[in-house]
């Protein structure tokens, strides 16, 4: 059990007599302790402060992402001025964060509010089921071995959006008969011993952008980049804490420092992603271009980097200090773009003929992706399947009461988008408890079903190899994907829960 919450804990059985070691009757349950989990907590404790919850963590520690992936360099790809708590503003100068560091960061986080003593961890939830005689969720835990039931007015789901236990199977041409060390980025040895060796990070995006140049600083022996296709990659700087402050920096209040802060790194990236949506050659003539300013003159940019999408079709990747730029005046380092022929046992052989040598092939070719964190869901005995399902203001599930899933932004911090649910969530239950409402439930009809599109709003290949795994959006009205915070924003403190929601109470 996790210290300082008083909950009930009652001596019970199910329908077939087995034992239950202990029950928990709760208003809301959090499941997952990464920033999901923290944020919605917060925004729980601080808008109701008189209902009792819980977040259950599967795993060991808080952190989620930061706190799993141990590959080497791993950092944010997104502002930690957005991509952290409004609530407790990252305050270090440096936007770009270490994984280790933003750990940190919500560790201490959940300590000035409290919220560590609400959370359990190798606390796994293996089913969740809503049961409308009881107008609750009941939710099965495994705790170490131990069967635990948790019953919850209102559950939210801060699981993340991919698989932590099985990760996106490289389907490379005989990489079973590959002699050397293979390595997939969610599950990197600790010990791997790379210096003086020979690697080959096979991918594109945000991992091996990172691995490629914290390898090189810790004295691999030479590292290629082997990419199908290239992504854009743009330099975001770095302040040192020795550098001056701006002048407003120095006369203005820090916490309005912070918020300005927060308010430039929310408005500067939307502006980003509006103008490579609308003129998106101009864009991709100045990544380019900046890009070719940081690389060695002999840098081959084509076919290197010459993206055939446009900017922002799939996320561009944000690079502190155009560190990986520089990896490439090493010598140590390239890029390869070209397809897989084979692997074999000391090596890969490419369709162009080339044969790259290696003692360590890295598969950093995407995420496993999945929503709820793989856990069956069921109403009244009935399976949920989430692929059928549409999302509610990017918030919630067709057809499932009382159950949230914190899903954020593609283009913009993730934290952003589960923010505005998770404000969302608790204006949603203080609707149902002033109309003395049990339930809400999203439906949407068969014409705002018609022409779905994607839940995600990118064309990256593990986002569309995931589309049969995830949830729809619809075209109109809350059934739309969520792309623009400040709308979200305003959605989550004034629009009508009314619109796609069917509210109800327990008979009395």
């Amino acid at each position: 059990m996790h210290g300082g919450l008083l909950i009930d804990q009652l001596a019970g059985g199910n329908a077939n007599g087995s034992p239950e070691s202990t029950t928990h009757s709760l208003d809301f349950v959090i499941v997952g302790a990464g920033v999901s989990g923290i944020n919605a907590a917060y925004r729980v404790q601080s808008a109701l402060p008189h209902v009792n919850y819980t977040i259950l963590e599967g795993r060991h520690e808080l952190g989620g992402t930061w706190s799993l992936f141990k590959y080497p360099g791993i950092r944010s790809d997104s502002d930690l001025h957005t991509y952290g708590f409004s609530f407790n503003p990252w305050e270090k100068s440096n936007p770009i964060a270490t994984g280790e560091s933003i750990t940190a960061y919500m560790k201490a986080t959940t300590r000035k509010f409290g919220i560590d003593k609400r959370i359990s961890f190798n606390h796994k939830v293996a089913a969740a089921e809503w049961r409308s005689d009881e107008q609750r969720w009941r939710l099965e835990v495994n705790n170490e071995g131990r069967r635990k039931i948790y019953w919850a007015k209102f559950v939210i789901m801060g699981t993340g959006y991919y698989d932590y236990e099985k990760p996106l199977k490289a389907d490379i041409p005989g990489l079973e008969r590959f002699q050397g060390t293979r390595v997939h980025p969610q599950f990197w040895p600790e010990d791997l011993d790379f210096k003086g060796k020979k690697m080959v990070v096979i991918g594109s995006g945000a991992t091996a952008v990172t691995i490629l140049p914290a390898v090189v600083e810790k004295g691999v022996g030479s590292v290629t980049q082997l990419q199908r296709s290239p992504g854009y990659i743009v330099n975001m700087p770095q302040p040192k804490p020795e550098d001056p402050l701006p002048y407003y920096q120095r006369i203005l209040p820090r916490w309005m420092v912070l918020r300005w802060l927060r308010f430039q790194f929310v408005l500067v990236p939307y502006l980003l992603y509006l103008l490579c949506q609308t003129f998106p050659k101009l864009m991709r003539w100045f990544f380019r271009s900046e890009a070719r300013k940081a690389l060695p003159k002999d840098f081959p940019m084509d076919p290197n980097l010459q993206p055939k999408y446009n900017p922002w079709d799939q996320r561009v990747c944000f690079v502190p200090d155009n560190d990986f730029f520089k990896a490439f005046h090493t010598g140590r380092a390239r890029i390869v773009t070209d397809t897989i022929r084979t692997v074999t046992e000391d090596g890969i052989e490419l369709n162009s003929g080339e044969k790259l040598e290696a003692d360590i092939i890295v598969t950093a070719t995407g995420l496993n992706l999945q929503v709820c964190g793989g856990i069956p869901i069921s109403v009244d005995g009935k399976p949920v399947h989430i692929p059928d399902c549409y999302v509610w203001r990017a918030t919630m599930l067709s057809g499932v009461p009382n159950f949230a899933v914190i899903i954020g932004y593609v283009n913009a911090s993730w934290t952003l988008g589960a923010d505005a649910s998770s404000r969302l969530i608790v204006r949603l239950f203080k609707h149902l408890e002033d109309n003395k409402y049990t339930n809400a439930t999203p439906h949407i009809t068969e014409e705002e079903k018609k022409d779905p599109v994607q839940m995600l709003t990118l064309k990256s290949t593990y986002v569309r190899l995931a589309n049969g795994n995830l949830p729809h959006a619809g075209r109109t009205g809350p059934w739309k994907p969520r792309d623009n915070y400040f709308l979200d924003s305003w959605t989550a403190s004034r629009a009508r829960l009314e619109d796609g929601l069917a509210f109800g109470r327990v008979a009395t």
